[in-house]
């Protein structure tokens, strides 16, 4: 118990450190993940059957030659590439979301020094730490948030345009 509420207190001290943008950042980031999340487990759990139920549909079908038989071909792979790529463009919002956000940060942080140095009427760098710490911190935040999204997109991007490659292979027309 005294575990947990030392990280709650540091938490609440990076966040004070960080300004209220930080607060935001870490949202975006926590719903890019769990978007994240939701990709994966339906590209690694749920798409295998998914994927079986559709070659099964397609290899049952008496007839696949015809103009017809191509045309349900390239709907039913269509259809499994919007499913593949559901969220991505959610994600790949957020990313490029995030470093704004710690733009953002960044140039509050500044009318925060700006704001000191008006009120003390002097460039003491003492007096200035604190809006130097909340214009640098929300800039990291936003960074690391935006680099870990980039890479987890790309790869779930790459990763479903495979998926719908190796699909076109096995729904073959007969010819």
């Amino acid at each position: 118990m005294v575990l947990l509420l030392d990280a709650i207190n540091a938490l609440r001290e990076f966040l004070d450190t960080g300004g209220q943008v930080l607060l935001v950042i870490g949202f975006v980031t926590f719903a890019m993940w769990l978007l994240i999340l939701e990709r994966f487990m339906f590209v690694f759990g749920k798409y295998r059957g998914y994927k079986n139920e559709v070659l099964k549909a397609w290899n049952s079908r008496n007839e696949r030659n015809s103009w017809n038989a191509e045309q349900i071909r390239q709907a039913t792979i269509s259809r499994v590439g919007i499913k593949l790529n559901a969220n991505l463009p959610y994600i790949n919002v957020m990313v490029a979301l995030c470093p704004l956000l710690g733009l953002l940060g960044t140039v509050t942080g500044m009318i925060e020094v700006f704001d000191v140095m008006a009120i003390t009427g002097s460039g003491s760098a003492r007096s200035m730490a604190s809006g130097v710490s909340k214009a640098t911190i929300p800039t990291m935040a936003g960074m690391v948030g935006a680099l870990s999204g980039v890479f987890a997109s790309t790869y779930l991007q790459r990763k479903a345009k495979r998926e719908v490659e190796l699909l076109e292979d096995k729904m073959l027309l007969d010819h």
